[in-house]
């Protein structure tokens, strides 16, 4: 289904793809800088260890319960709008969270955090403005690029970390206020996006479907499916290393290098996502992306040498990039322009709904399943299973329909 009326030429669309790219980079770096550091942080705060993770959590939980009314947001005012509502958010996610730091109490921090949700949810839809004013043939293409520039967050991210994290008397206070900084300046980028408010629609206008009708249509239920999966599998995971890392034995700049060879490894492939979707098909590389997951899986059960946490966190990237680019980009051709706003908030719902539920179990099942750090990495590895037979069985599904057309 082609959802983008014709489009003479690419320029606007390649103009707002250098500021999303730009943005990505930028603002994106607060997301590596706070998934190595809020479990840390959480663990010497919480008086209970199996809620290490529980600000990771709730940044997820405040970026599922921000997607809806995010999207109308940008819907009704814009996606500029929307983007400056997001880095303020992250600006006073970070100062909270900072001063729960400096108080040394947990539940102001994890308010911090739920602030920040909100910054995460409409960092979410950086992919889907990238396609707003493309073609349908460079769509794939501007997702893959937008998402590319989270290698240089990868790199910005974790350095930050490094000078950050114990340049105060109390740890991690330094990379918060980071934080703060990396908004403000982030922000100033989007004066330079120049994509139209959507028009409000008039009483002729076509309302388009139903979010139910959207949600049981097949393509759509299984591309936001997918998402899910690679995006909880990959949250699952990521949440759990820096804890699992350190209590194997080595130390947090361990822990910070995994993580960004993790991040870089979520962005590079994003250079070529969308030139192997056009040319194989989006199922195939969702498919491929599900099968990179499980690599990731049997590596990190292989051992808990820091070999095995690079290998692993390298193809848990790789998967995601393929998995979530390519269920993206199956979503958004599979919906109609007047449908956007309410079909990517309800995607994002669902998405970070399962996103909030993998990140809660991870501090569970990596501090409480066992006795040791071992025990407790085997369990969030072995936790994939499930979640990749769904994938898997619904994207064989659609694949196996009669009314099947590769994309």
């Amino acid at each position: 289904m082609s959802t983008t009326p014709l489009i003479a030429d690419d320029s606007r669309a390649r103009r707002n793809v250098i500021v999303l790219v730009l943005a990505q980079a930028i603002l994106g770096a607060q997301m590596p800088m706070i998934f190595i550091t809020a479990g840390l942080a959480g663990q010497s705060l919480a008086s209970n260890i199996c809620l290490a993770t529980l600000p990771i959590s709730l940044i997820v939980l405040g970026s599922m319960l921000a997607a809806t009314p995010m999207s109308a947001i940008m819907q009704k005012w814009g996606r500029r709008a929307g983007f400056f509502v997001g880095a303020a958010a992250g600006a006073i996610g970070g100062m909270v969270s900072a001063y729960g730091l400096y108080l040394g109490a947990f539940p102001v921090f994890l308010a911090g955090s739920l602030i920040t949700g909100i910054y995460m949810s409409a960092h979410g839809f950086y992919r889907f403005a990238a396609t707003d004013t493309a073609s349908d043939e460079y769509r794939p293409k501007a997702i893959s690029y937008v998402m590319a520039g989270g290698l240089a967050a990868a790199i910005i991210g974790p350095q930050i970390v490094k000078l950050t994290a114990s340049a105060m008397v109390i740890p991690f206070l330094g990379t918060f206020l980071a934080v703060i900084a990396v908004n403000v300046v982030g922000s100033l980028l989007f004066f330079a996006l120049d994509i139209p408010k959507p028009p409000a629609p008039s009483a002729d206008s076509p309302r388009g479907r139903t979010r139910w009708e959207l949600i049981t249509t097949p393509r759509i239920a299984v591309a936001v499916t997918c998402a899910m999966v690679s995006y909880a599998l990959m949250n699952l995971v990521m949440t759990s290393t820096p804890l699992a890392v350190v209590g194997c034995g080595y130390t947090q700049n361990n822990a910070a290098d995994v993580v960004s060879v993790h991040v870089l490894a979520m962005f590079a492939p994003s250079f070529f996502t969308g030139h192997l979707i056009n040319r194989f098909g989006v199922e195939r590389i969702v498919a491929t992306g599900l099968v990179i997951l499980a690599s990731a899986g049997v590596v990190a059960l292989s051992g808990v040498e820091l070999g095995n946490f690079f290998v692993a966190l390298f193809l848990l990237g790789v998967g995601w990039n393929f998995g979530f680019i390519g269920a993206t980009a199956m979503l958004a051709d599979a919906h109609e322009p007047h449908e956007r706003g309410r079909m990517q908030g309800l995607n994002d719902l669902i998405v970070f709904g399962g996103v909030t539920v993998a990140s809660l179990a991870s501090g569970g099942l990596m501090n409480c399943s066992g006795g040791s750090a071992v025990e407790g990495w085997t369990a969030v590895n072995m936790a994939m299973v499930p979640l990749l037979f769904l994938a898997g069985a619904a994207l064989l599904w659609l694949m196996l329909r009669p009314d099947f057309k590769q994309n």
